[in-house]
């Protein structure tokens, strides 16, 4: 079982995203425990602030120090953490490989910025990884950690109903994945392909390789480049 720890200012915004769906389903078999922590209890600010002007002037606050050390080193002395995650643009671009590797700890944390980020002592000091969700800047940490958590709790076993799903899904194997049908076999005049009516497991699975590097190639060639 893999334990994620949230630290967010808005607890709120995960309500809908975690009582639905597969990570409800991860929780509700065991398979994983999702904690959220309100920054806020933390400041010892009788108004609750937890962020205050940037030292040099400019535009934007900045998260304090104060409240996040407090929070973060009362779950340490529970627990070792493999991983102090925080979103971040500058982090590390998330992809399946990292999913993969943090699907495999134990526990983790994810601390959410805000405004124009957090006091640099808690990332010099705390924070183990930082990690992007791509290429652009976000109001807040939550939906990134929102993706951070989805992205590995599908990949624990006994997450997802086909134990085998996963292993297919697009980047798992390094080429985007191949295109699906279902029912009915022809629709407005579109049929699906013979191969995969074919009943012949080994044809089909040389078209679906087949057609999953002519997509990669096609729409994200970048992939393929990095083999």
């Amino acid at each position: 079982m893999v334990r994620i720890d949230i630290l967010t200012i808005f607890p709120e915004i995960f309500e809908g995203m975690f009582t639905h769906s597969i990570m409800k389903r991860a929780v509700h078999k065991g398979h994983a425990e999702i904690v959220l922590h309100n920054i806020r209890d933390y400041s010892s600010d009788k108004h609750k602030r937890v962020d205050d002007y940037p030292f040099g002037g400019g535009a934007g606050m900045v998260m304090m120090a104060e409240p996040i050390f407090r929070l973060i080193e009362e779950l340490k002395s529970k627990r070792e953490y493999d991983e102090i995650i925080y979103t971040s643009p500058d982090g590390v671009v998330l992809n399946q490989s990292l999913a993969n590797q943090l699907s495999m700890k134990g526990n983790l944390m994810i601390l959410c910025g805000h405004y124009k980020g957090i006091d640099e002592r808690i990332r010099e000091t705390l924070i183990t990884k930082e990690i992007s969700i791509g290429d652009y800047v976000l109001s807040g940490g939550e939906l990134a950690a929102a993706v951070i958590t989805d992205a590995v709790l599908r990949l624990i076993p006994g997450v997802l109903n086909d134990e085998t799903s996963a292993l297919t899904d697009s980047f798992q194997n390094g080429l985007l994945s191949p295109p699906v049908y279902t029912r009915p076999a022809e629709f407005r005049g579109q049929k699906v392909p013979d191969v995969l009516l074919s009943g012949n497991d080994r044809l089909i699975a040389q078209w679906r390789h087949d057609k999953a590097v002519e997509r990669t190639l096609a729409r994200r060639p970048d992939i393929l480049d990095k083999e």
